[in-house]
Protein backbone atom coordinates (compact mmCIF):
# COMPACT_ATOMS: atom_id res chain seq x y z
CA UNK A 1 0.00 0.00 0.00
CA UNK A 2 1.19 2.96 -0.98
CA UNK A 3 1.82 5.93 1.83
CA UNK A 4 -0.67 8.82 1.50
CA UNK A 5 -0.11 11.84 -0.13
CA UNK A 6 0.18 15.59 1.36
CA UNK A 7 -3.53 16.40 0.85
CA UNK A 8 -5.03 12.60 1.46
CA UNK A 9 -3.59 12.82 5.31
CA UNK A 10 -6.61 13.96 7.80
CA UNK A 11 -4.89 16.49 10.59
CA UNK A 12 -6.62 17.81 13.60
CA UNK A 13 -7.18 21.67 13.23
CA UNK A 14 -3.66 22.52 14.77
CA UNK A 15 -2.17 20.39 12.28
CA UNK A 16 0.27 18.28 14.29
CA UNK A 17 -1.57 14.64 14.67
CA UNK A 18 -3.16 12.95 12.24
CA UNK A 19 -6.39 12.16 12.72
CA UNK A 20 -7.86 8.59 13.16
CA UNK A 21 -9.45 6.87 10.21
CA UNK A 22 -13.08 6.22 9.93
CA UNK A 23 -12.55 2.58 10.19
CA UNK A 24 -10.15 2.79 13.49
CA UNK A 25 -11.58 2.12 17.20
CA UNK A 26 -11.57 5.77 18.39
CA UNK A 27 -12.93 7.05 15.17
CA UNK A 28 -16.30 8.12 15.20
CA UNK A 29 -19.03 5.58 13.31
CA UNK A 30 -22.38 3.88 13.88
CA UNK A 31 -23.31 2.11 17.43
CA UNK A 32 -20.61 4.72 19.12
CA UNK A 33 -21.50 7.48 20.86
CA UNK A 34 -19.48 9.69 19.06
CA UNK A 35 -16.61 7.68 18.34
CA UNK A 36 -14.86 6.08 21.77
CA UNK A 37 -16.97 6.12 25.16
CA UNK A 38 -16.58 8.93 27.53
CA UNK A 39 -14.65 7.66 30.08
CA UNK A 40 -11.92 6.50 27.58
CA UNK A 41 -12.11 9.82 25.79
CA UNK A 42 -11.47 11.69 29.22
CA UNK A 43 -8.67 9.59 30.07
CA UNK A 44 -6.90 9.87 26.51
CA UNK A 45 -7.07 13.51 27.48
CA UNK A 46 -5.85 13.58 30.87
CA UNK A 47 -3.55 11.12 29.28
CA UNK A 48 -1.77 13.50 27.10
CA UNK A 49 0.46 15.62 29.02
CA UNK A 50 1.63 12.95 30.99
CA UNK A 51 2.01 10.74 27.80
CA UNK A 52 3.99 13.68 26.73
CA UNK A 53 6.54 14.43 29.40
CA UNK A 54 7.04 10.89 29.79
CA UNK A 55 8.30 10.68 25.83
CA UNK A 56 10.77 13.41 26.74
CA UNK A 57 12.47 11.41 29.38
CA UNK A 58 15.11 8.99 28.60
CA UNK A 59 13.65 5.65 27.13
CA UNK A 60 15.63 4.07 30.45
CA UNK A 61 13.64 6.06 32.94
CA UNK A 62 9.95 4.56 33.11
CA UNK A 63 11.33 0.45 33.24
CA UNK A 64 13.99 2.05 35.89
CA UNK A 65 11.68 3.32 38.10
CA UNK A 66 8.92 0.62 37.64
CA UNK A 67 11.90 -2.20 38.18
CA UNK A 68 12.72 0.02 41.41
CA UNK A 69 9.48 0.02 42.64
CA UNK A 70 8.80 -3.44 41.50
CA UNK A 71 12.00 -4.75 43.56
CA UNK A 72 10.94 -1.96 46.40
CA UNK A 73 7.73 -3.60 46.36
CA UNK A 74 8.93 -7.17 46.89
CA UNK A 75 11.53 -6.43 49.30
CA UNK A 76 9.49 -3.68 51.69
CA UNK A 77 7.79 -5.34 54.41
CA UNK A 78 3.73 -5.15 54.74
CA UNK A 79 2.12 -2.29 53.42
CA UNK A 80 4.88 -0.18 51.80
CA UNK A 81 5.55 -3.14 49.72
CA UNK A 82 1.92 -3.49 48.49
CA UNK A 83 1.63 0.53 47.95
CA UNK A 84 5.08 0.47 45.81
CA UNK A 85 3.65 -2.92 44.02
CA UNK A 86 0.07 -1.26 43.36
CA UNK A 87 1.67 1.75 41.88
CA UNK A 88 3.50 -0.37 39.16
CA UNK A 89 -0.34 -2.35 38.97
CA UNK A 90 -1.88 1.01 38.21
CA UNK A 91 0.83 1.95 35.59
CA UNK A 92 0.40 -1.21 33.71
CA UNK A 93 -3.17 -0.79 33.86
CA UNK A 94 -2.95 2.83 32.46
CA UNK A 95 -1.00 1.98 29.55
CA UNK A 96 -3.26 -1.13 29.17
CA UNK A 97 -6.19 0.70 28.78
CA UNK A 98 -4.87 3.24 26.59
CA UNK A 99 -3.44 0.36 24.16
CA UNK A 100 -6.64 -1.87 24.53
CA UNK A 101 -8.48 -0.72 21.41
CA UNK A 102 -5.54 -1.32 19.03
CA UNK A 103 -4.67 -5.39 20.78
CA UNK A 104 -5.89 -7.99 19.21
CA UNK A 105 -6.62 -10.77 21.29
CA UNK A 106 -2.84 -12.84 21.75
CA UNK A 107 -1.95 -8.93 22.65
CA UNK A 108 -4.33 -8.50 25.99
CA UNK A 109 -3.72 -11.57 27.23
CA UNK A 110 0.10 -10.97 28.64
CA UNK A 111 -1.32 -7.62 29.82
CA UNK A 112 -3.79 -9.08 31.78
CA UNK A 113 -2.05 -11.70 33.36
CA UNK A 114 1.08 -9.26 34.48
CA UNK A 115 -1.47 -6.82 35.82
CA UNK A 116 -3.11 -9.83 37.44
CA UNK A 117 0.29 -11.20 38.74
CA UNK A 118 1.12 -7.77 40.38
CA UNK A 119 -2.11 -7.69 41.88
CA UNK A 120 -1.63 -11.10 43.36
CA UNK A 121 1.60 -9.77 45.14
CA UNK A 122 0.32 -6.59 46.52
CA UNK A 123 -2.15 -8.46 48.17
CA UNK A 124 0.33 -11.33 49.68
CA UNK A 125 2.99 -8.43 50.76
CA UNK A 126 -0.09 -7.03 52.56
CA UNK A 127 -0.90 -10.86 54.08
CA UNK A 128 2.84 -10.88 55.58
CA UNK A 129 4.20 -13.18 52.43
Amino acid sequence: MAPPEHGDEKRRGDGDLPLPKEDSPSAPGPGRAGGAGRLRRTVEERSAVPLVWLHQRPRWLAPLVLGALFIAGLAAPGLVGAVCLLLVAAFFVWLAFLTWPSLTGQQKVPRVLMVGVVLVLAVARTQGF
